[in-house]
């Protein structure tokens, strides 16, 4: 029977490890996808705008946690068998960029129609419009809910706990089963722990924002 609390640590950290290597690997995925969806549903072509509409609405329109099972549980009967850390990231990262889509969309489209004038003028091709004078400008409107959209992706990769991936919260599950009279604490923990992944997240975007908004000034 443990003494004190801090012995739950190394146990919950090894979880934690998971947890952010879930969570780095996700939130790449969705800032790909988010991109490549957004700029998809701003193409002139139909079909490529119908195809990111449908990704779009089929992993917004669905629930995380049925997607996740889908992915680990379903595939498996028509061959695909996933590893869980794969099933993991891709439900994560597709879902989370389907959501993230709409802010690279919307911030785009708030760029000034007159620099998007200016580059036509200059006579740029497209992806020269897009890259060096829509994007930079655009970026800086995608920061807050980027942020916003990471945190919650962090408080997201709970989820993986019932494909039973050994993340932050099914170590604190086990220790909770294991030490019954040391549950409040064990939450307690649990609580800080993804407190502290979140808060980290939120104050390095912060401060992202506000060394690249200054550079602008």
């Amino acid at each position: 029977m443990p003494s004190s609390w801090i012995e739950f640590l190394p146990t919950l950290l090894k979880g934690a490890e998971i947890t952010v290597i879930v969570a780095l690997l996700s939130a790449v995925l969705a800032i790909v996808a988010a991109f490549i969806a957004g700029l998809g549903r701003l193409s002139k072509l139909w079909i490529v705008r119908t195809v990111m509409a449908v990704y779009v609405e089929v992993f917004r329109g669905t629930s995380l946690l049925v997607q996740l099972f889908w992915l680990y549980f379903a595939l498996p009967f028509i061959g695909i068998e996933l590893p869980k850390m794969a099933a993991a990231v891709l439900a994560i990262g597709l879902n989370f960029g389907a959501y993230g889509s709409e802010i690279v969309r919307s911030a785009i489209l708030a760029v000034p129609k007159g620099q998007w004038e200016a580059a036509v003028a200059l006579n740029m091709k497209p992806w020269q419009r897009m890259w060096n004078i829509i994007l930079p400008q655009a970026s800086l409107r995608m920061l807050p809910p980027f942020g916003n959209q990471l945190v919650e992706l962090i408080k997201s990769t709970s989820l993986v706990y019932f494909i039973t991936m050994a993340d932050l919260t099914y170590q604190a599950m086990v220790l909770r089963n294991n030490y019954i009279s040391w549950t409040t604490e064990i939450l307690i923990l649990l609580l800080l722990m993804y407190f502290v992944m979140a808060t980290l997240v939120s104050v390095g975007v912060k401060l992202l924002e506000r060394k690249l908004t200054a550079g602008r000034l």
